[in-house]
C-alpha cells in the first residue's frame, strides 16, 4: 500500500474512534447488518437462489488438511509475509487436531471461515467492511476496513487475521493491506468463473464444493443421505462449511 493509502486508513480510524461512543448503539447492535453489499461477478449479480458451501471428509484427509492449507497459501499469498513475526503471520486456514478423551483417537482437520448464514463478524462490523454476499460468501472490503478487529473477537472459529506489516509480491486476485483484516473468501474469484476453490482441488476426493440450495448438487445429495457436522453447532450460525468424522 502507498503512503497516501496508509494516511487514508489512519484518517478513517481516527474518525471512527472519535465518533464511536455516539454511534455504538446504532451500528453494533447484534443481528443488525448495516448494509448489504452485492457484487456483480461477470456482469451477473450474486443470487439468493444460490448458497455456496463446502463438505470435508476428515476420514479421507490423509494429511489432516495440509494440502488444502498449502493450496490456499499458494493461491492467495498469505503466511509468508517477510516482515511479520511468527505470531503475526496471516492464517486464512489452520490445521486443528483434537483427541477423544475416552478412545484417545486423534482427528485433524482444516478450519477456516465457516461462511455462516448468521455471521457474527458481519453483525459487529461498524463500517460494513465485513459483509455477506447474497450467495452466502462472507468477505471483507479492504477499502472501508478500519482495522478495529471487532470481527476477529466475534468470530468463534478464530478464522480471521490482521495484517501487521507492509506486504510485498501480492497476488492480483487477493489484494491485501496493512491495517486490515482478512480471511478465507472461498476463492470467490474462482467461484465467479465457475471454478472450484483451490483447497477443494487440492483435497481431491476428501472435499466437495457446491450449491447448498440445489437439491440436485453433489454436496446437497451427500448431506441429505449422510448428514454432516458443524463446528460449534450449538451457536446456531448455520455454517456453510460442514464436516464428516468429527
Amino acid at each position: 500500500m502507498t503512503e497516501q493509502s496508509d494516511n487514508l486508513i489512519d484518517r478513517y480510524r481516527r474518525r471512527f474512534l472519535g465518533g464511536l461512543a455516539a454511534s455504538a448503539a446504532m451500528v453494533v447492535a447484534p443481528g443488525v447488518i448495516l448494509r448489504e453489499v452485492q457484487a456483480k461477478p461477470d456482469e451477473q449479480a450474486a443470487s439468493h437462489k444460490i448458497r455456496w458451501g463446502m463438505l470435508i471428509d476428515t476420514n479421507k484427509l490423509d494429511d489432516g488438511g495440509e494440502a488444502m492449507i498449502t493450496a490456499c497459501k499458494n493461491e492467495h499469498g498469505w503466511g509468508n509475509d517477510p516482515h511479520a513475526s511468527a505470531a503475526q503471520q496471516a492464517q486464512w486456514v489452520r490445521k486443528v487436531t483434537f483427541k477423544d478423551a475416552l478412545t484417545k483417537h486423534e482427528t485433524s482437520l482444516p478450519v477456516m471461515c465457516q461462511h455462516c448464514e448468521t455471521a457474527p463478524c458481519v453483525d459487529v462490523c461498524p463500517t460494513g467492511a465485513s459483509f455477506k454476499r447474497a450467495d452466502g460468501i462472507v468477505l471483507v472490503d479492504k477499502h472501508i476496513c478500519i482495522g478495529c478487529r471487532y470481527c476477529m473477537m466475534a468470530c468463534p472459529y478464530k478464522a480471521r487475521s490482521f495484517v501487521h506489516e507492509h506486504l510485498e509480491n501480492q497476488k492480483p486476485q487477493s489484494p491485501r493491506g496493512i491495517g486490515t483484516v482478512e480471511s478465507c473468501n472461498l476463492c470467490v474469484h474462482r467461484v465467479d468463473k465457475g471454478e472450484q476453490p483451490a483447497c477443494i482441488e487440492a483435497a481431491s476426493h476428501a472435499a466437495v464444493f457446491g450449491d447448498l440450495n440445489d437439491p440436485d448438487s453433489a454436496i446437497s445429495k451427500a448431506l441429505s443421505k449422510y448428514g454432516a457436522q458443524q463446528i460449534r453447532a450449538d451457536l446456531g450460525l448455520n455454517t456453510g462449511v460442514r464436516y464428516w468424522g468429527i
